[in-house]
């Protein structure tokens, strides 16, 4: 079968990743971009995610998987690929979005794979966890995120945490949601790969939703530090003073919009069940770009490759856990660790 995929979004940072990677592993596929202004070859199509009548090139070109690499607040796409029967792989949703595009697909007759990988570098964690535990009696997860400001992010991601940073959340404690909000609360990790202690504050990813009301795991938490104590500090001061309350959608997209040249992304997951604590330890050498594009590409290659029955997934759930750690172990940026 010819395997015609289409990734919206793909002139931006993650997108343009997320190619690079799938045509090195996968020369075979045909790859599309979609973006905006489209482009000067018949690989580069003109698409909008608001405007649904731009969609009529993706049944033209015969696509048969979506990955979308931009945020699609209205799921027009979504909507578009359920009808059309055409697989489908979102990485971009923030927790309120996903909750919201994720009903929808549940309350719709599926006749393709839809799949929603937004959690953290491309919905990883769950599948990870897994390999921690047995999963029969899983009792808390508690994830802890390393960004160093250094990092080369695209700027999806900072435009997110800025329409997001003055709403509050929730984690899970004994199965209920318990509000809080970003940079509080903060906790002491000591991080690995010779980041050391650091302070980490509460910060929102999907994974608090999918752990608890897909995995049922009852106690669920994700903080965050930054490489800059400064940067931190002022963060948790601006939101313990309402700052980002007061300040209009644009202040707070140039506080979070700059992006580096290049430096490690890190996170770690910690498993507690039957009085016994794991944690698995993850470097991307290349950054969270290279890390949630890659997740994608796994993704994409496990629907292509292998049977899945058309329904609506979480990423992780397409993969065999200790599968997933092996590819994400055999790529040649990414170290990991597990320690008990």
């Amino acid at each position: 079968m010819e395997h015609n995929i289409l990734i919206i979004g793909g002139t931006g940072l993650v997108g343009k990743t997320i190619a690079r990677i799938l045509k090195k592993r996968n020369p075979q596929f045909n790859i599309f971009i979609g973006g905006r202004k489209g482009g000067k070859t018949d690989k580069d199509l003109k698409i909008d995610v608001t405007d649904p009548g731009s969609f009529s090139i993706i049944l033209e070109k015969k696509i048969n998987l979506i990955i979308l690499s931009v945020n699609d607040k209205t799921d027009h796409v979504l909507r578009f690929a359920i009808d059309n029967k055409i697989d489908y792989l979102d990485i971009t949703k923030p927790t309120p979005d996903l909750v919201k595009a994720y009903d929808l697909a549940k309350n719709r007759k599926v006749s393709s794979r839809i799949v929603f990988s937004s959690g953290w570098m491309g919905g990883i964690v769950p599948g990870l966890a897994n390999t921690l535990s047995d999963r029969v009696d899983i009792r808390e997860i508690k994830l802890f995120v390393y960004y160093s400001v250094k990092d080369l992010a695209g700027e999806s991601s900072a435009h997110f945490m800025a329409e997001n940073v003055a709403v509050p959340f929730s984690e899970y404690k004994n199965d209920q949601p318990v509000s809080i909000r970003h940079f509080l609360n903060t906790e002491v990790f000591d991080f690995s790969f010779g980041i050391g202690k650091k302070r980490a504050y509460n910060f929102d990813v999907p994974d608090l939703y999918i752990l608890n009301r897909v995995e049922r795991v009852p106690d669920v938490s994700v903080k965050m530090t930054y490489n800059s104590k400064f940067i931190t500090w002022l963060l948790g001061s601006f939101q313990y003073l309402r700052i980002f309350s007061i300040l209009s959608l644009k202040e707070r997209k140039m506080i979070f919009g700059s992006s580096g040249k290049g430096d490690q992304s890190v996170f770690e997951i910690v498993v507690k069940d039957k009085g016994i604590c794991r944690k698995l330890s993850l470097q991307s050498t290349k950054g969270q770009a290279e890390l949630t594009a890659l997740s994608a590409v796994l993704h994409t290659e496990e629907l292509l490759r292998n049977p899945h029955g058309n329904n609506v997934y979480f990423g992780h759930q397409l993969h065999e856990p200790l599968s997933l750690l092996a590819q994400l172990n055999a790529y040649e940026t990414i170290n990991i660790k597990v320690t008990q």
